[in-house]
């Protein structure tokens, strides 16, 4: 059953997870290209209606070192959480046992990206010696108000200092990042924060299983399990009255 809830803009922040600026995958790395534009289509309109800009491309921090928006994340007041920060892997008790796909991740090529080997079970795991991606992508607009933290702490500073309960997650990848990170869905759902998923604006990472499902399918299923186990969902139309963004499923991804 559906239910609608309005936030107050000044209250809501939105974090973006991980669009960096390549993958291991690079299937994966093709279809955040494809979706960057209407993600960054999506914050400029909530950052006009007064909504909170943080971006999180995990393990770039350095690139970003000595800009005013990773500043503005270093610097907020230190506030105490009711929990740890750390990553929030799945958990069983309260969401049940997941499909093996979701759990695994790995390169979903049909041919693996160079890097990506199969362990005894044939679940691809990444051995590569460096991984290709350096900062979030370019397509997505970092302004002179929003914020730069992968760090769960850091993140929650911002947060209280602002007075802002409601966090909406997009960004990539669903199964994984999204839901575990230190400042994603599970995280923000355990602290008390109000959280969401924009499902039109995340992706999944999995290898194809036997039988094999489609890509979007996947996905889609993994969002299902969102929001029956996680948190509830919404999607970019309700920032900018257009319809929601939609993978081009013709593309060879």
């Amino acid at each position: 059953m559906k239910e609608v809830v309005y936030w107050k803009p000044e209250q809501t922040a939105i974090i973006v997870c991980d669009m960096w600026d390549d993958h291991t995958c690079k299937q994966a790395a093709r279809r955040v290209a494809e979706m960057a534009p209407a993600m960054n289509e999506t914050l400029m309109a909530a950052r006009k209606q007064g909504v909170f800009i943080i971006h999180a491309p995990s393990g770039r921090m350095n690139f970003y070192e000595g800009t005013p928006q990773r500043q503005r994340a270093i610097e907020a007041p230190f506030v105490k959480a009711p929990l740890d920060f750390k990553w929030k892997y799945w958990n069983e008790e309260k969401e049940g046992q997941p499909p093996d796909f979701v759990r695994a991740g790995g390169c979903g090529c049909k041919i693996p990206c160079k890097g990506w080997e199969p362990d005894e079970t044939g679940l691809r795991h990444w051995k590569g010696e460096k991984i290709p991606w350096t900062r979030q992508i370019k397509t997505i607009e970092i302004a002179d108000a929003d914020a730069i933290s992968d760090n769960g702490q850091e993140v929650y500073n911002l947060l209280e200092a602002r007075g802002i309960e409601n966090v909406v997650l997009m960004g990539v990848h669903t199964n994984l990042c999204v839901c575990g990170r230190p400042f994603g869905l599970r995280q923000m759902v355990y602290q008390g924060k109000n959280a969401v998923l924009c499902r039109d604006l995340t992706d999944s990472l999995f290898q194809q299983n036997d039988p094999p499902i489609s890509h979007f399918r996947g996905t889609e299923l993994v969002v299902e399990h969102i929001e029956k186990k996680i948190c509830p969902t919404t999607t970019s139309t309700t920032f900018t009255g257009k319809p929601a963004f939609r993978f081009d499923e013709n593309a060879t991804h």
